[in-house]
């Protein structure tokens, strides 16, 4: 897909606050820090839209962007290491459940874990909830570029048999590897 114009449209802590029409939705998820803004920006080609830090815990409410005005990329917040009140990180989790649970324009959950780690157990408790629920998700295993070859082969394997599934995808924002994949499943995803 070509991008042809990506905008910030709005934060939303809440039901309420999302957007109401019938945009179809893709929904970028995992663990704080795993590189949820960073896949976005190069997807999308563009630097800083979705904000990147290198303190975990920064998306603290569902961000929507709106790509080629044709459909919109959710970033939900990471779950995992925040530092944050345990109140308001269950508040982050609910939102985001809630978000996956009810939102009838989300057509796909990309699911990041890192490449360099096994899979946490949240990732795995959010790996089952979507296949229990029958949603949707591709898993992108990000940070690729930071394993040689040969590493990097060992931990999708041991990854994909922690996930009991062959269709990882691998994905580098400095090797560039990984986009095509991903916005086929995306592209895919709107035809359904």
């Amino acid at each position: 897909m070509k991008v042809t114009s990506a905008e910030f449209i709005k934060s939303a802590y809440k039901e309420a606050d999302w957007p109401h029409d019938n945009i179809p939705e893709i929904a970028f998820l995992g663990r704080s820090n795993v590189g949820k803004s960073s896949l976005m920006n190069s997807l999308l080609g563009v630097r800083g839209l979705a904000r990147t830090s290198s303190t975990p815990g920064r998306t603290q409410s569902l961000n929507f962007f709106l790509i080629n005005r044709q459909i919109r990329f959710v970033d939900l917040p990471g779950y995992g290491y925040a530092r944050a009140p345990k109140a308001l990180k269950a508040e982050w989790n609910e939102a985001a459940e809630s978000y996956l649970a009810k939102r009838e324009q989300l057509m796909l959950s990309i699911h990041l874990v890192d490449s360099r780690h096994d899979p946490s157990k949240q990732d795995l408790q959010l790996h089952e909830w979507l296949g229990h629920h029958q949603k949707p998700h591709l898993i992108v295993a990000t940070k690729s570029d930071k394993l040689s070859k040969n590493q990097l082969r060992q931990k999708i394997d041991r990854i994909a048999g922690i996930f009991d599934t062959n269709q990882i995808t691998t994905f580098s924002t400095l090797a560039r590897q990984g986009h095509e994949a991903i916005w086929g499943a995306i592209e895919k995803s709107l035809k359904r």
